[in-house]
């Protein structure tokens, strides 16, 4: 019977502790990432959806806006999964390393800017504890994970280009590299 009274006290103590950790985070990062989606939403309506859509029409023009800043900014104003959507501005050959760029930096910035992926807040949540644990200052931590981050996703999304262009000669299949818009939108 012991056993089984250890099991029951033990399985209800993980939800008390899950319990306890919601509440903790409702009054520390809840408010913070709410206020964040306010900001950017006011962003957006402040600069109007078409100049946004202008934006990542210009910056599918050179590598470095194209994996860089263009992910970045997605990411930031629109968040997870939304950020993805920015791709429908780019020519074909380009959306397989955009969406690969993007995937990661929905990632890597978790730590500054929790409102772009909070469905995986948990995972940076429990890194910065170690930290804290450590000592250590997590936003020194949190930045060094998105600039690297940064780094790493324009890598990958340049690195995607090649492997496009190995794939389309290697099937015979020709992917557009220009942007062709149809009534107000891209295809």
């Amino acid at each position: 019977m012991k056993y089984i009274t250890d099991f029951a006290s033990g399985f209800m103590g993980l939800f008390q502790t899950g319990g306890k950790t919601l509440i903790s985070w409702m009054t520390s990062i809840v408010p913070v990432v709410l206020l964040l989606l306010v900001l950017m939403n006011t962003i957006i309506a402040f600069l109007g959806e078409e100049r946004m859509n202008k934006l990542a029409r210009a910056s599918s023009k050179n590598v470095v806006t194209r994996y860089l800043i263009l992910p970045f900014l997605s990411a930031f104003m629109l968040g997870n999964p939304m950020a993805f959507t920015m791709a429908r501005f780019l020519p074909e050959y380009y959306k397989p390393s955009y969406y690969a760029s993007q995937a990661q930096f929905c990632h890597t910035s978790n730590g500054v800017f929790p409102h772009i992926n909070p469905g995986e807040l948990f995972i940076w949540m429990g890194i910065a504890q170690g930290v804290q644990k450590l000592g250590l200052n997590t936003m020194d931590l949190a930045i060094r994970y998105l600039l690297v981050g940064m780094l790493m996703n324009f890598i990958g999304g340049w690195v995607t280009d090649f492997t496009t262009a190995y794939v389309c000669r290697t099937s015979g299949v020709t992917l557009s590299k220009e942007v062709k818009l149809t009534a107000g939108t891209a295809e």
